[in-house]
């Protein structure tokens, strides 16, 4: 392969590949048309096809190689194992990664020129990235008598102690406190530890599960970007800091890269679901292989839905890592800077939406299956204004940057009211509801959605409590979706995107509803199912989405950590210590599942996967984040008054508009 082909724009070690299409986008994140490759390349790449793509390096395979955590930078070759996922007996196959370091890491920076007629926000311009010899890589077995050792990066269960304590950016803490472990605890730990996916001898992430019993994992041996979101802050919050910046940045080195279905691309900016890391043969050698990274960005999903979800978790993820370990050096970076701007560009895009919530198809979140979730999901708007909020606090504002931190917040303002105004509903509003008029035209309509009073549901008149609310699940024209949707609420809660009142409202109602949301197992994922006529229509009689299972109102243990963070930031405490200790019953005995059926959550799920990462992450977050409440504050935002009283209406100096903000200053 020509060499001048290979660019990176990634600081981490660059001992292997990312699989790819054939062709850089054309994309002004590298300032230009990307270069066009020649006939013997595109012949060497489509060696490697192994689906419809083909693939291309996106890191230079002799650039300077060097750990994020690493501070010695000798000229020297180097070694590195990387270790295949260790799961079952223990035994281990690795792959023998042969470096060569010549160049100074400060030939390989990266800088940022403004564009003054362009679109995007800024390009990034590669040095030193070219003219690289390929890397060798030979494939060996490792046994007792093992060639090389492999360097672990773990959380240490030492016999019955581990640190609980948070460390400093390094990972480490002068002052570690140690206490006895249950044994649940310990189990946790290990099956955690046992996740892990090396990436060139150096951790990335977490397996979605490791049931030794599933011959067919189909995606499951993957590491997904909102799965590894527990399984990050359990580390995080252990003093764990290196795996959660190598997963940060080696998910920012595929969000640049070209993503194609049917000869068609999504937007810059897309983050993939999920990445597999893979050993593919090296170009023109016998015998040697080299470890690549395999991204999905919804190509291969059920579906083909691309994962809206998952550029939002990531900058979520991003801000926890700063506030968790004090590093804010990893969101300064120009190459971290840029791929929050191409996050934001790609949410903020105008269209034809007369609305500030984020308009998504069925599929693109966490329930990416139809379930009829189509439109506006409280649960994606919940998490689009946290990624807001903390694109806003990490952002490095300057000429370049200003229109897009105006944009978001005005964006946050209007977010902010409009769920608030619209998607609330308790006794007093779903009697409003009730006698609403419809067919209204008027720029002071009250029904200002043409909503049909036959649409409040019959189960919901008798369901709904005198004291407390909720925040109803989809809103559109001449449609609302009544059902609780947990993670979206509990979200907004933990971001503040509903008002004090509001959100003391939904906890109050779970703990009204306890029986309905939590029974023998927390969490319901929503509320209620959907059963009979309604449910062949809205899933298109789904067999794995059948009432009170998977996302059609399954239990979901791994919300516990979201439940957990919740309730600390509402001083209700007692609730999550009630939920994680009934969880704690059974999760163990059951080894981990990923969800469990019925309307009680009696079952595990009937295609539940065992030793499910996610469950086991949100425990041992939860435990955490009780033993240390403190901590929690951290990872939740108060309310902004600076947003609540600066509206995009009054900005505007016609008479057309009315905006009922100021009531919500008050609550």
């Amino acid at each position: 392969m020509s060499s001048s082909n290979c660019i990176g724009i990634c600081g981490m070690r660059p001992c292997c590949r990312i699989l790819m299409g054939y062709r850089y986008r054309s994309s002004s994140v590298f300032g230009s048309q990307g270069p066009k490759l020649s006939d013997a390349v595109v012949d060497n790449l489509s060696k490697l096809r192994s689906r419809s793509l083909g693939y291309i390096r996106a890191i230079d395979p002799n650039r300077r190689g060097f750990n994020v955590s690493d501070s010695d930078w000798g000229h020297r070759p180097g070694v590195c194992t990387s270790g295949v996922n260790r799961v079952g007996n223990g035994s281990k196959r690795g792959v023998l990664v042969i470096r060569n370091v010549a160049s100074d890491f400060r030939n390989h920076s990266t800088s940022v020129d403004s564009q003054v007629n362009g679109k995007s926000f800024e390009s990034i311009y590669i040095q030193g990235g070219l003219n690289m010899q390929p890397l060798v890589i030979e494939r060996i077995e490792t046994g007792h008598g093992d060639v090389v050792k492999e360097e672990e990066s773990r959380v240490e269960v030492n016999g019955a102690n581990v640190n609980v304590n948070i460390g400093d950016s390094k990972g480490l803490n002068d002052s570690k406190v140690e206490r006895e472990l249950s044994e649940i605890e310990k189990e946790a730990w290990r099956l955690l530890q046992d996740s892990v996916v090396d990436y060139c001898g150096n951790p990335v992430g977490t397996l979605a599960a490791i049931d030794p019993a599933d011959k067919t994992p189909l995606n499951y041996d993957q590491v997904f970007i909102r799965d590894f979101v527990p399984s990050a802050l359990a580390f995080l919050l252990n003093g764990e800091a290196e795996i959660v910046k190598n997963f940060l940045l080696h998910t920012l080195q595929l969000q640049s890269w070209e993503k194609t279905v049917d000869c068609y691309s999504p937007g810059q900016g897309l983050m993939p679901a999920s990445f597999k890391v893979r050993t593919a043969p090296l170009d023109g050698s016998d015998g040697k292989f080299e470890e690549v990274l395999d991204p999905d960005f919804g190509e291969s999903a059920i579906g083909r839905v691309a994962p809206v979800d998952s550029g939002l978790w990531w900058i979520i993820l991003l801000r926890a890592y700063g506030k968790i370990t004090g590093d804010y050096t990893l969101q300064e970076r120009v190459d971290v800077q840029t791929g929050i701007r191409l996050i934001l560009n790609l949410c903020l895009t105008d269209g034809f939406d007369m609305f500030p919530t984020l308009l998504v198809t069925d599929g693109s979140c966490m329930i990416d299956r139809r379930m009829g979730i189509h439109g506006h999901p409280l649960e994606i708007q919940a998490l689009f204004y946290s990624a807001l909020r903390c694109s806003r606090e990490m952002l490095i504002v300057n000429d370049g940057t200003k229109n897009l931190v105006a944009a978001v917040n005005n964006r946050l303002s209007a977010l902010s009211f409009h769920i608030r105004e619209y998607y609330w509903v308790d006794m007093k509003k779903i009697n409003e509801i009730y006698r609403y008029k419809t067919e209204e035209y008027s720029t002071d309509a009250i029904n200002k959605f043409n909503i049909y009073p036959d649409q409040i549901p019959s189960w919901l008149v008798d369901w709904i409590p005198e004291e407390g609310g909720y925040l109803i699940g989809n809103l559109q024209p001449a449609h609302m979706d009544f059902r609780f949707f947990t993670l979206g609420n509990l979200w907004s809660i933990v971001s503040s995107l509903g008002t004090q009142k509001q959100n003391e409202g939904i906890l109050n109602l779970m703990e009204t509803k306890w029986d309905d949301f939590v029974a023998q197992m927390p969490l319901k994922i929503c509320y209620p199912a959907l059963e009979y006529e309604e449910w062949r229509i809205i899933t298109g009689a789904d067999p794995k989405n059948t009432p009170w299972s998977y996302h059609n109102g399954g239990s979901w243990p791994t919300l516990l950590w979201q439940f957990t963070l919740a309730c600390i930031k509402m001083g209700k405490t007692e609730l999550a210590e009630k939920a994680v200790a009934l969880a704690e019953k059974r999760l163990s005995m059951d080894q981990w599942p990923e969800y469990y059926d019925t309307k009680n959550g009696r079952f595990i799920g009937k295609q539940s996967r065992l030793h499910q990462t996610w469950t086991i992450a949100g425990y041992l977050t939860s435990k955490m984040l009780l033993e240390n409440p403190e901590k929690a504050s951290l990872l939740f935002w108060e309310e902004d008054y600076e947003l609540l009283e600066t509206c995009v209406c009054a900005l505007n100096k016609t008479s057309r508009k009315k905006c009922s903000r100021q009531s919500q200053i008050q609550v």
